[in-house]
């Protein structure tokens, strides 16, 4: 199992990573076209990590760099945390949210957060049960 940030030459991966999130989210509709997500990829404001085992994209995450006026340091808020149906509850999902947190510390965000509906009660326990210390 690898935890791997993703820089612009990563298309390859990112798009297997948006193909998981159309399918764990059911998102439906085209995805958007190379050149726009290789443009994703370049911004230094959107962060994207995946989880690999033997070279294959099974999940993976993305995150928002928040510039806010009354910090100095930003948030990174976590958002489409997602892994493929077959690989979940093998504990890779908090893996990579544990990897995700060190290197928000590392590099100096002010915290990392996620957002999920009150409704949604596995997201709620996964979340629960990922604490980082």
């Amino acid at each position: 199992m690898e935890i791997k940030k993703l820089d612009p030459t990563d298309f390859e991966d990112f798009d297997a990573l948006i193909q998981i999130f159309y399918l764990v989210f059911e998102h439906e509709g085209p995805v958007p076209n190379k050149k726009y997500l290789i443009k994703l990829l370049t911004n230094p404001n959107f962060i994207v990590f995946v989880v690999k085992i033997n070279g294959q994209v099974v999940g993976g995450l993305t995150v928002f760099v928040l510039f806010l006026y009354y910090q100095l340091n930003p948030p990174a808020y976590l958002y489409d945390v997602g892994i493929r149906p077959e690989f979940q509850r093998q504990g890779l999902g908090k893996k990579l949210i544990v990897e995700v947190c060190k290197y928000c510390k590392e590099n100096n965000f002010n915290e990392a957060f996620v957002e999920t509906e009150i409704d949604d009660i596995e997201a709620l326990n996964f979340y629960r049960n990922t604490s980082i210390s």
